[in-house]
This record gives structure tokens, C-alpha cells and sequence, in this order.
């Protein structure tokens, strides 16, 4: 990585020390929501259904590969979804802005049998190699935020362990970004780490992936899990004040099936034999909306997930985090219609 660019981000990062940090106020909510890549070019114009639930956001989200214990991040192959590649992601951005509809460019990278939240090596040589393959992947997609006026740019989505070990890499590609990308820059952390990531002060927006396990309840009310969000909403308040940065959900979302408020990671698994439960889903989204929407340095978010004109889903649509076609269409569409 070159040495000047750590310098200048390490320049950054005293300066913004130096400089007294105040509670931050957001005049208007992200109301976004994760449009899944299709899979091949649209046949129509997919803003229409994003405009019924009056989103003013969209997550694009070109996801990288990396195998557990590799090095190596791949992306752009022929072989990857058509909105996942740079021409699908371009013609994304245009309908977007089109429309009136601001993006997000979330690059994101799955691990096979593993979590890149675990992924750790054990050399200098291994880190920098993976280092230079990460940025690849990361400043191809700045170049195009930059070149179609992308509104924010993420950097990167739970990567725990690398974050906390390699913030010198994080504060140095977040200075390269910056020399060619304009808008507004976050990182998406995992719901249990945000509070380790070093860089946050480098960054616009404390962001994070919103699955904070609340409870077992199949159908949960919504007044039991306002109280449940408490302690949380309280502490990132607090963060948020500490750092002077507003809090944005990255991501955030509930299955439609039973106790869709607990832990998403283990319920997925166990998806298949659970029941659908749309009034469950609907409870869960009023609940978080209730609890943050008033507060101002809560930035909004973007739910997981929306198939564009039902592309892309993986055979269990109506199990899945999308609200399309169900109670929780409404629901998203009452609070996103706040910012109307």
C-alpha cells in the first residue's frame, strides 16, 4: 500500500482528534432498501414497485468471493449475476438516479462454509496479499460511485477480526477512496462488533448490520420489543455522541416466519420447517421504526432485502426477508412515506 496514503490518513486521523465532536442531527432519513443484483437485464422498469413503498434509497450490492483460508477476492466473473457486474451495477445507478432514487454501493464479500467476520491469517505476507486483493475489488466499484455520483460508497461489511487488526490497511484505503469518490463514506459492521471498529472517525456514518437478537416470541408485539430495543438504543445513542457520527443501518430486516426477532443466522437454517408468519415480520419492522425514527442521530437504513420485478429470489420468497406482497409492504411503506 503506498506509504503516502497512510501517511495522509494518519494525518486525518489527528486532526479529526483534535477537533471537538458534538451530537450529530440528521435532517432526513435513509429510507433505503437492498436491492437484490438480478440476474439479468431488467424487462422493466424496476423503480416502479421501489416507488410504492416510497424508498428514496437503494443498496446496490456487487458481491466478491473469497474461499475460507484464501487470499484472494473475486469478482466481475461472466459467471456472477448480471447486477453484480460493473455494466449491471452502471445500468442500476442510471434507473436510480432517473427516478429520483439515491444509491448506496455496498461491495460485499461472501465466504464459502465460513463467515468473513472469522477470517484471520497468521503472516505478514498472507495479510498483504489479501490487503491488495481487497482493494482491487473495493476501489473498482469507487471509480464507478465516482463516475455516476453515487450519493455513499460502503467499504466494507463485517469483516471483525481484519478490522480490529489491520486499521492502518482500513484508514489507508479509506484515504485512497477519498481521493477519487466524493459522497458520503461508511463501513457495515456485525450488530456485536461495532463497537471495536478503530476507524469510525475516518468514516460519515457509523453503520451496521441492525440483527440484534430481541426475542424467542413466534409472533412478538410490538410493545414487548420497543421495550426489548432499549438498552440497545441506548447505547448506540451513546456511540453515536462519542463519536460524533449518526448511526446507519447498513442493513436491517426480519424473516416472515415465526420468531423472526431472534438470532437471523440460526433461524435461516432452520427456515425451511418454520411457518410463515407475515404478522410477526410486520410487528418486528413497526417496532424498530418506533423506536428510532424520532431520534436524531439515527440516519435511517436500508432493509434486507427487495427483489427487483422478483428476480433473483432462491425458492423461498415467501419465508424470505422482503416485505413484497405482505403485511410488511405496508408497514415499510407508512414510515418510508415519512420523508415523501
Amino acid at each position: 500500500m503506498n506509504k503516502i496514503l497512510v501517511l495522509i490518513s494518519l494525518l486525518s486521523l489527528s486532526l479529526i482528534s483534535c477537533a471537538q465532536k458534538s451530537a450529530p442531527v440528521v435532517t432526513s432519513k435513509v429510507d433505503g432498501l437492498t436491492m437484490v443484483a438480478p440476474p439479468r437485464p431488467f424487462d422493466s422498469d424496476p423503480m416502479l414497485e421501489i416507488a410504492e413503498v416510497h424508498a428514496g434509497w437503494i443498496a446496490l450490492v456487487p458481491y466478491g468471493f473469497t474461499g475460507s483460508g484464501k487470499t484472494d477476492v473475486r469478482f466481475g466473473s461472466n459467471q456472477q449475476w448480471w447486477g453484480e457486474r460493473a455494466e449491471g451495477v452502471e445500468e442500476c445507478i442510471k434507473r436510480a438516479h432517473k427516478a429520483g432514487v439515491k444509491v448506496m454501493i455496498k461491495p460485499q464479500v461472501y465466504m464459502h462454509s465460513d463467515w468473513v467476520g472469522n477470517m484471520d491469517f497468521d503472516t505478514e505476507k498472507e495479510w498483504n496479499a489479501w490487503e491488495e486483493s481487497y482493494r482491487k475489488y473495493i476501489i473498482t466499484f469507487a471509480k464507478i460511485a465516482a463516475e455516476h455520483n453515487t450519493e455513499m460508497f460502503c467499504i466494507g461489511t463485517e469483516y471483525k477480526l481484519a478490522a480490529q487488526k489491520r486499521e492502518i490497511f482500513w484508514r489507508s484505503l479509506i484515504a485512497e477512496v477519498r481521493t477519487l469518490y466524493k459522497g458520503k463514506l461508511t463501513y457495515s459492521s456485525n450488530w456485536d462488533g461495532y463497537q471495536s471498529i478503530p476507524f469510525w472517525d475516518a468514516l460519515d456514518y457509523i453503520g451496521l448490520s441492525a440483527y440484534f437478537p430481541l426475542t424467542q416470541d413466534k409472533t412478538p408485539q410490538v410493545d414487548d420489543l420497543v421495550k426489548k430495543w432499549q438498552d440497545t438504543k441506548d447505547e448506540l445513542k451513546k456511540m453515536s455522541s462519542r463519536e460524533g457520527k449518526p448511526i446507519l443501518f447498513t442493513e436491517y430486516g426480519y424473516m416472515s416466519i415465526d420468531k423472526c426477532a431472534w438470532r437471523a443466522w440460526e433461524i435461516e437454517k432452520e427456515r425451511s420447517g418454520l411457518p410463515i408468519n407475515e404478522q410477526a415480520q410486520a410487528n418486528a419492522l413497526e417496532a424498530l421504526y418506533s423506536v428510532f425514527w424520532e431520534e436524531s442521530w439515527w440516519a435511517g437504513g436500508f432493509l434486507w432485502k427487495w427483489f427487483p420485478n422478483g428476480m433473483g429470489h432462491e425458492g423461498y420468497f415467501n419465508k424470505d426477508y422482503t416485505p413484497q406482497g405482505k403485511i410488511a409492504q405496508k408497514t415499510v411503506a407508512e414510515w418510508y412515506g415519512l420523508e415523501d
